[in-house]
């Protein structure tokens, strides 16, 4: 039945209209900001086309017709973005990722989460980057640019991610897997050690290059989610000595809870435009995202050192690269790095939202 069970139609009717009504609402704002926005790039873009619908009664409503977008009728291939510094770049880096995924995977150990790690991260980091390359190789970027985003920050941001990714796989790999007699070890150490320089080359020629804008993932608000990101990823490889301790569990909990929520914070403010038309301040969920994240690490922070040390003190024989103790001592530095990166989010957020900009 439509109405409620248990309630007379009457109360039916009200509760649904407490359903439907804010929702109605909520969805004119919407389309009242995208219609205000409609017009302001008709304005931009070329001559405001508009026809009037006249009444005796009311005032005359305009309606804006779609704005003139650029014009591509055929995908234009241009070479100039594989041949310039920027496409070789971007082909070294496929080629070095692709070649230390497969030297890795001859030699694999798939019983660790660490390798695990590093061969996903060998896997998208290429993908992305061809990506981008193609993206950029059919000037579709154009586009992209003009509909929804800042191309130039979001590619800038890929790259400082990869460089953090790749980065850390090669630590992890040298420490883990590296052997006086294990030569397959030390050279895919070596690969990923290029792959990490040819990204952060990358990275450094972007935020050098004054053209290129870096609204927010390139910027510090961005690169602080980045780097919150990376450190969850790192805590979630790690975990280890969980099972049984309900302490430890809530540990998971409090990493696990804020991890998702951190590419959606990112998308919306990269989709600039998606960002305007939202009738409600992203910045204020932010903030309520950030206070919870600091609360839920906070309680990590205590929790997590003391369950996993209590009773528990450092072997005499406690190699790095296999010792529990050390595996466990990685997470609790590393959700000490996280809850201060997140009071260091919060903090700057606060600062824009009341008006403290950086000249």
């Amino acid at each position: 039945m439509w109405f409620y069970p248990g309630l007379e139609v009457e109360e039916s009717v009200a509760a649904w209209f407490q359903i439907i009504l804010p929702a109605v609402c909520s969805l004119l704002v919407v389309c009242r900001r995208c219609r205000t926005l409609l017009r302001d790039y008709t304005r931009d873009w070329g001559r405001e086309e508009t026809f009037s619908i006249f009444s005796s009664t009311t005032q005359p409503h305009v309606f804006f017709l779609a704005p003139q977008i650029p014009r591509m009728d055929k995908v234009k291939f241009t070479p100039s973005a594989l041949t310039s510094s920027r496409g070789t770049l971007h082909m070294l880096q496929v080629i070095m990722c692709v070649l230390t995924f497969i030297v890795s995977a001859i030699w694999s150990q798939p019983n660790h989460t660490y390798w695990v790690y590093c061969m996903v991260i060998w896997a998208l980091c290429p993908l992305l980057t061809l990506f981008i390359t193609v993206i950029e190789m059919l000037l579709i970027h154009k586009l992209i640019l003009y509909m929804c985003m800042d191309w130039d920050d979001f590619t800038t941001g890929m790259a400082m991610m990869s460089s953090l990714t790749t980065f850390s796989c090669a630590v992890i790999y040298g420490n883990f897997y590296a052997r006086r007699k294990l030569i397959w070890g030390w050279g895919v150490t070596i690969l990923a050690v290029i792959s990490c320089l040819l990204y952060c080359i990358e990275t450094f020629r972007d935020k050098r290059d004054a053209s290129r804008s870096a609204t927010y993932v390139a910027a510090l608000p961005g690169f602080l989610k980045i780097l919150e990101a990376f450190v969850s990823c790192i805590i979630f490889v790690s975990l280890i000595g969980y099972v049984g301790k309900p302490a430890l569990q809530w540990c998971i909990v409090a990493y696990a809870i804020p991890f998702p929520i951190i590419p959606i914070i990112i998308i919306t403010n990269i989709m600039t435009k998606l960002k305007k038309c939202l009738p409600f301040s992203i910045d204020k969920l932010v903030i309520i995202f950030l206070v919870i994240s600091v609360l839920l690490y906070a309680s990590a922070a205590i929790l997590w050192p003391l369950y996993s040390f209590r009773d528990n003190p450092k072997p005499k024989d406690c190699p790095g690269n296999s010792c529990i103790w050390s595996i466990q001592f990685i997470v609790t530095f590393m959700t000490y790095i996280n809850l201060l990166l997140f009071i260091l989010d919060l903090v700057f957020t606060c600062l824009g939202i009341c008006g403290f900009k950086r000249s």
